[in-house]
């Protein structure tokens, strides 16, 4: 049996901040992570000016991801549009592009990144991976996203009576097709479900859905619910034309889920500590906020300081987990289109700014 004093398990955005921060402060520990190679992971690609922020302080020049901004949100529901600036500036890029780089930086800085090893089972501190091998730690830094792990599974009432799935495809678009989306984040709401759209550093779109399970059962398959939408949805049909890359898929989201209570030695970083609905595009921000904070508290109080952490990271994810809940609930809902004439931009820059994670 191995044994490290800090494990991180999983190397996205809020492992790879956590070991950022441990490697800038000389603090031994190892990160496990279980692709040998960078894909480009289904959920998140929105950075807000929030997420931005945190990247500066993980030394990170987002223009190194995109040098794009986006400055602008669109809002659809059936026929009905509305539009507002964005508080501040935001991007949107690949996870293959972001984690990349931040990886890239933990290992510059001189983390202990192990690739290739994936892990079965969590039993207490002690982690049993694919191969056989067993690793002991005394503070276990979980990061594996939406991802459970046996012996620390998120619980199955957190997915809900009708679960929602995450369902992601690249579109390659015509040339007008992305002067029309620059600069912009777009937001298709329809019953049970709304689809996110926005240009990556790349030059494709990234369009993401979150949908209750009922809603794609009445579909059929993926494909078919989207050539639904795209007959259903006019801003968006033209996107749906396009699509000739298969469809990615991720099952029962515990969407408006937050772990509330801590123990000594586990610290529950990014989705394993909250699932903030997707719409809100603050994922990310609690990923990396997360690593950052979690960092900093093993630094100051050890392992023991992972409990008080957990309670106190659970206090800031209150608001923007909660704020994004009830619009979730609205957006869904398929009156929806009846509320967009009361929808204004004040009101849309108000509900951005409220779904952030609070500074720490």
């Amino acid at each position: 049996m191995r044994r490290t004093s800090a494990l991180i398990v999983g190397g996205g955005p809020a492992g790879a901040a956590t070991a950022i921060g441990l490697a800038r402060a000389g603090v031994p520990h190892t990160l496990l992570e279980r692709s040998r190679e960078t894909g480009d992971a289904l959920c998140g690609g929105f950075l807000s000016w929030r997420s931005l922020e945190t990247l500066a302080g993980l030394g990170i020049d987002p223009d190194r991801l995109n040098p794009a901004r986006v400055t602008r949100v669109r809002l659809f529901a059936g026929s009905r549009r509305a539009e507002a600036a964005l508080p501040h500036a935001a991007l949107s890029v690949s996870r293959h592009r972001l984690d990349t780089v931040l990886l890239a930086e933990a290992v510059r800085l001189g983390a202990g990144v192990e690739r290739g090893v994936t892990v079965r089972e969590i039993d207490d501190r002690t982690v049993r991976t694919a191969d056989g091998a067993t690793l002991a730690t005394d503070a276990l830094f979980l990061a594996s996203g939406k991802h459970d792990i046996r012996g620390l599974a998120r619980p199955e009432s957190a997915r809900g009576s009708d679960p929602t799935l995450g369902l992601r495809v690249r579109i390659v678009p015509s040339p007008a097709l992305a002067r029309s989306l620059a600069g912009q984040i777009e937001l298709h709401l329809f019953d049970r479900g709304y689809a996110g759209l926005a240009l990556q550093e790349d030059g494709s779109a990234n369009l993401c859905l979150a949908v209750h399970r009922s809603r794609l059962q009445a579909a059929g398959t993926p494909r078919q619910l989207l050539d639904a939408l795209g007959r259903d949805l006019p801003a968006l049909g033209d996107w749906i034309a396009r699509i000739e890359a298969p469809v990615d898929a991720i099952a029962n989201v515990p969407y408006g889920w937050r772990v509330r209570s801590g123990e000594p030695g586990l610290f529950r970083l990014g989705d394993q500590a909250g699932v903030i609905p997707s719409l809100a595009g603050e994922g990310m921000g609690i990923a990396l906020a997360s690593g950052v904070s979690a960092a900093a508290a093993y630094q100051r109080n050890g392992a023991q300081g992972a409990a008080d952490w957990q309670v106190g990271f659970a206090g800031r994810l209150a608001r923007p987990i909660g704020v994004a809940g009830l619009v979730r609930r609205i957006a869904e809902d398929s009156r929806a289109t009846w509320l967009m004439p009361l929808v204004r931009p004040s009101l849309i820059r108000i509900v951005a700014d409220a779904t952030r994670i609070p500074p720490h």
